[in-house]
């Protein structure tokens, strides 16, 4: 009998996120430096030329002894690699390091979104753990013309994207967890308007 309720009790609820989606089957890529990105300028034995520099709008950042260095899209070792090239014409042997202190662009690449017949579609940024009840949580909930049942998330899987379908108004109104999927940073979740044409309205 205590087995019985102990199995009953386990099938009572579907935990969220449960079933997810296949993830991105791209393999990470190494970290580019983007615009707003802070970033440390450390050059051995020569304190005057070692600081924190904020990278550009237009993607530069400027060295003592170098002027302009365009530094957006390259990982820190290779821009580590270019200042030491550039101040090797000035000074001998030069080690150069670089390290990113603060990857603001980092923020935006990782944003999840959400679109459509919500109370306000937003663009933020990615937390581990955020599932799709999270994020139309964020968003304000559902319009009245929100056709939640046809809800779908798009998710990039190597180098295509795919499209799941979500039911919005179970998880909402029944407590149906079955597609509260757990979020990925990029995820796009799109809830399209009620279709007469369905018999929706």
């Amino acid at each position: 009998m205590v087995l019985l309720t102990w199995l009953l009790a386990a099938c009572a609820g579907v935990p969220e996120g449960q079933n997810n989606p296949p993830a991105s089957m791209s393999k990470p890529d190494d970290y580019r430096i983007g615009v707003g990105d802070t970033i440390s300028v450390h050059v051995w034995r020569n304190p005057e030329l070692t600081r924190a520099i904020v990278v550009r709008p237009d993607g530069h950042i400027s060295m003592p002894l170098m002027g302009d260095v365009e530094a957006e899209g390259m990982r820190p070792e290779d821009l580590a690699q270019e200042i030491t090239t550039g101040l090797s014409e000035v000074i001998r042997n030069p080690e150069v390091t670089v390290v990113v202190d603060s990857p603001v662009s980092a923020e935006f690449r990782s944003r999840v979104r959400i679109t459509g017949q919500v109370g306000r579609p937003i663009s933020i940024p990615y937390r581990q753990g955020m599932t799709v009840l999270d994020l139309v949580l964020e968003a304000g909930g559902l319009t009245p013309f929100a056709a939640g049942n046809r809800a779908v998330m798009h998710r990039q899987t190597g180098e295509e994207y795919e499209s799941f379908d979500l039911n919005l108004k179970a998880i909402l109104e029944d407590g149906d967890m079955r597609t509260n999927y757990t979020i990925q940073p990029g995820d796009v979740v799109s809830v399209p308007r009620k279709s007469l044409l369905r018999g929706e309205l």
